[in-house]
């Protein structure tokens, strides 16, 4: 056969491997599509912060600085509140006690409420500005991050605390790997402590540079990675064994908030700029913005429903000139979605 002939002939073959090939790298680098699908406007007044999901009772509770708002999620309408908890950053679940955990920032209170009834049943002193709080399913315990500088442990059972931990540094927000370990930002210090769920201590410190004042926080619990939004427009990715950080890519301005989506191995950056910052793992593991999502200015903080597999954000209208003030009856929640 024809030298020439027999190249022409193998190239040819190879083709449809090369356009199999380009067609998955676009496939791959296509953005995902993400867009707010819907807006509902709950009602109430005042700022916010945290969003909890409760996925089994279809639930959104929302910090709204001196109550809790709960949302029913199917039908998008007011459930009821948690009275009386002055500054609230956020609410854990303890979802065989039914039972809610909402933090206090303004009197150094833990608020433990009945999910059901919405009703308080006590409340737990803690040191001052308690912001973060989250639940470990291994040891079953309650978590709560202070701005000044320790971690109470609360048995939601017995709805005492149980331990404290010194951090050295301003927490913000945390999260469990469910296996004996909780992540804490340190946002003064720009670092991540791994802690010992339940020794109660800290396992090590771990640099977020090139991150600048660490915020959200999100886990990847079958890879072992760290999702770390922070506030120089930056979110860094870390090795949960090593602490390495192991990849970096710019995000909006403002961030607050940030989720991981195990079903897309996507995650999620809320920015008060009024943009998502959404970002995933390439096939060769580096990392980098998939896309950018207008959302609304101030939608600073969100949670993602588990079962729709949406992002939940929260805003309203700021008055014009006044820091956290906002026209009235203007508070809404914006749906994202593919």
């Amino acid at each position: 056969m024809n030298i020439k002939y027999r190249w022409a002939l193998s190239f040819s073959c190879l083709l449809p491997l090369l356009a199999s090939a380009s067609v998955a790298v676009a496939a791959d680098a296509a953005a995902p599509g993400y867009h707010v699908i819907k807006r509902f406007a709950p009602g109430g007044e005042g700022g916010w912060d945290y969003l909890t999901i409760d996925p089994s009772d279809r639930r959104l509770y929302i910090a709204r600085a001196t109550r809790v708002m709960v949302i029913d999620l199917e039908k998008e309408t007011l459930v009821g509140e948690v009275a009386d908890t002055p500054g609230v950053h956020g609410v854990a679940l303890a979802p065989k006690l039914g039972r809610g955990l909402a933090s206090n920032g303004r009197d150094g209170s833990v608020t433990s409420f009945d999910t059901k009834t919405l009703k308080e049943r006590t409340r737990i002193k803690v040191d001052a500005k308690p912001d973060a709080i989250i639940y470990d399913p291994a040891t079953t315990h309650v978590f709560a991050f202070h701005a000044g500088g320790v971690a109470t442990v609360i048995d939601p059972e017995k709805e005492s605390v149980i331990g404290k931990i010194e951090l050295g540094g301003k927490a913000e927000f945390g999260v469990s790997d469910e296996n004996g370990r909780v992540f804490v930002n340190i946002e003064d210090k720009n670092e991540v402590l791994a802690i010992d769920a339940n020794k109660m201590s800290i396992l090590h410190r771990w640099p977020v540079a090139p991150g600048e004042e660490p915020a959200g926080m999100a886990i990847d619990r079958a890879k072992g990675r760290l999702y770390v939004s922070c506030q120089n427009q930056k979110m860094v990715v870390l090795d949960v064994t090593t602490g390495k950080v192991i990849g970096e890519v710019a995000i909006g301005k403002g961030t607050d908030a940030c989720v991981f989506d195990p079903e897309s191995n996507l995650a999620f950056s809320s920015n008060g700029d009024g943009t998502l910052s959404v970002v995933r793992e390439t096939a060769d593991g580096k990392f980098e913005l998939a896309e950018t999502v207008q959302t609304a200015a101030g939608a600073r903080t969100m949670a993602l429903d588990p079962k729709t597999h949406q992002l939940l954000l929260v805003t309203a209208k700021a008055k014009a000139g006044q820091r956290r003030a906002y026209e009235p009856g203007t508070f809404e929640v914006l749906v994202v979605g593919k």
